[in-house]
């Protein structure tokens, strides 16, 4: 048996006794809503400050 390779027998009839209380809820914290942001900059304007932020030497 290599690395990473698993014998397919210990994948199958699993039989496991779970308790739904201690069982982890993927769905507790799920909300429905809105994402807005706000900002005065266009794209132009940040792609811009980006590439000065790229050729700027202080930065090194």
């Amino acid at each position: 048996m290599g690395f990473g390779s698993y014998d397919e027998s210990e994948q199958q009839d699993q039989d496991v006794d779970t308790d739904d209380e201690d069982a982890v809820n993927v769905h507790e914290n799920d909300h429905d809503g809105e994402v807005s942001i706000e900002g005065g900059a266009s794209t132009d304007d940040l792609v811009g400050r980006l590439a000065e932020m790229k050729d700027d030497p202080d930065d090194e």
